[in-house]
């Protein structure tokens, strides 16, 4: 006697084989895999912090950190690993400068000695490529920074002339502008009599996301601003995330915090589309505006596909790199400008001869691009920054 499944039973059992499946890989990615790698890590004699399924030393990273920032930095301390990298630091410490930590179910073991890393990225040990951006990291940008191979040599060569020396120079103007109306806003929220805090902080933070909206969209830098701010918004979004992002199928989940993320993107891709379609509109109908980001990206990438699409960047493309401006420049130099405050002031006479240098150089007129590279004493507080940073 034959027997008939019936479509209710086979569908049955096919999900209780995809559920076996789901199972079976969640247990290898989150804890065998990694139970593995821990394993070997130690027979080659390193140290690290102990594996917690999903999470890793995500949520002690969280915990350590508001700790650290609850503590003010003692001033005139340069000791500024312990507060910005507190996991990191507290790792060499307790394991040795070699050593690792856990981001999710992935170990991150630190090499500070060059020479380890330049044999580490030596072909004896195969191919090293980029880490690949989780599906909520790629929202805040994927463009460059994130391609390798082919791709990464199509819109490095696309987007090399936006950056080159002589276009940067034009939008000098761009900057002197917006630095002066941060100055004027400072002087005008000053007393008539005695002295006045300002949180240069946030101050720095619109200044370069004025900077940055102004010479990537020209004309459109209002949308661009909305663009900054909503980016700012996403950036906090993120973070708040890291603690859950490894749990498998926790993008998909209708939280509160998700649904918010994918609303942001939308609407940063929804501004970005409509700022790229007007510009290409205009640029088909022979107006010319490359005096800022877009406009230089725009042509370069028309000139380098020359009617082939295949060899130019797509609208989503496009929409990327230009997330990826405000993204990698917004808050490292708004970081970087706060910081060189905090140590100048650390150490007047450098302000003194930095103000004096400018000064005798350009008097009360604004500074002009070529000019810049003959003031040394600035020069030389740019570089020791650089390296403070670094170390």
């Amino acid at each position: 006697m034959l027997w008939e499944a019936s479509p209710w039973a086979l569908a049955g059992a096919a999900a209780a084989v995809a559920l076996l499946w789901l199972v079976a890989w969640t247990v290898e990615w989150a804890w065998w895999i990694p139970r593995r790698l821990d394993r070997a890590l130690r027979a080659q004699g390193l140290k690290g912090t102990a594996y917690r399924l999903f999470t890793g030393d995500l949520r002690e990273s969280a915990r350590i950190n508001r700790e650290a920032r609850a503590k003010p930095l003692p001033l005139g301390s340069h000791e500024i690993a312990a507060r910005v990298q507190p996991l990191l630091y507290r790792a060499t410490k307790e394991y040795g400068k070699v050593s690792f930590t856990w981001f999710g179910p992935v170990p991150r073991v630190m090499i500070p000695d060059p020479e380890l890393v330049k044999e580490v990225l030596s072909n004896k040990f195969g191919h090293f490529g980029k880490p690949r951006s989780t599906r909520i990291g790629k929202l805040l940008a994927n463009g460059v920074v994130n391609h390798e191979g082919e791709k990464w040599a199509k819109h490095r060569r696309i987007l090399n002339p936006a950056f080159h020396h002589e276009k940067i120079k034009r939008m000098l103007p761009v900057f002197s502008t917006c630095c002066d109306e941060t100055i004027t806003r400072w002087e005008n929220s000053m007393p008539f009599e005695g002295s006045s805090e300002i949180d240069v902080w946030p101050e720095f933070q619109n200044l370069t996301g004025d900077v940055i909206s102004k010479t990537a969209f020209g004309s459109s830098y209002q949308e661009g601003r909305k663009i900054f701010q909503l980016q700012g918004e996403l950036a906090e979004r993120l973070v708040q995330s890291f603690q859950t992002i490894f749990i498998p199928g926790y993008w998909f989940l209708p939280t509160k915090n998700n649904r918010r993320m994918r609303e942001i993107d939308r609407e940063i891709r929804t501004i970005l589309h409509e700022i790229i379609g007007k510009r290409e509109k205009a640029m088909k109908n022979g107006e010319t505006n490359n005096d800022d980001l877009l406009g230089l990206l725009l042509e370069s990438n028309m000139k380098q596909s020359n009617g082939n699409a295949k060899l130019g960047l797509t609208t989503e493309d496009v929409i990327e790199e230009c997330k990826l401006f405000y993204f990698a420049g917004m808050e490292t130099t708004s970081v970087l400008l706060t910081w060189t405050l905090i140590v100048l002031s650390m150490h007047p006479e450098w302000q003194e001869r930095a103000r004096e240098e400018v000064l005798s150089h350009f008097g009360r007129a604004k500074p002009d691009f070529d000019s810049l590279s003959r003031l040394k004493t600035v020069s030389t507080i740019n570089v020791a920054l650089y390296f403070i940073v670094k170390i």
